[in-house]
């Protein structure tokens, strides 16, 4: 299911530019336009999910395929000196595309600060 409101499922679609990390049957991962880190990397279900606060046994398979290729462009990227993966669900946690989405941040040592 798509939204053709949505942002990230136009981007899926072709209908948005963008440049393109990572794709499967499940995932399309593209970087960041706007990065907070020398690596980063958006990471989205092609299923429309609106955040991981509706997950749940139904849908739960396109989260699981979302950190399998988190794995894979670790590898294909290189970060060996590892990667932080967030997700922010929900308006007061910074959300601003309502489409599931993980950020894969790396390329330097990233603060212990989380906020």
């Amino acid at each position: 299911m798509t939204d053709s409101n949505c942002l990230f499922c136009k981007i899926i679609a072709g209908e948005i530019p963008s440049a393109k990390v990572y794709e499967n049957e499940y995932v399309y991962a593209f970087k960041d336009i706007n990065p907070q880190a020398p690596v980063h990397i958006l990471v989205i279900p092609r299923e429309h999910i609106t955040s991981a606060a509706v997950i749940n046994s139904d849908n739960s398979v396109w989260v699981s395929r979302c950190y399998e290729a988190i794995a894979e462009i670790a590898k294909q990227e290189n970060l060996v000196g590892g990667f932080r993966v967030v997700s922010n669900a929900g308006a007061d946690a910074g959300q601003t595309v309502f489409h599931l989405h993980f950020h894969i941040l790396a390329g330097e040592r990233l603060s212990d600060h989380m906020a």
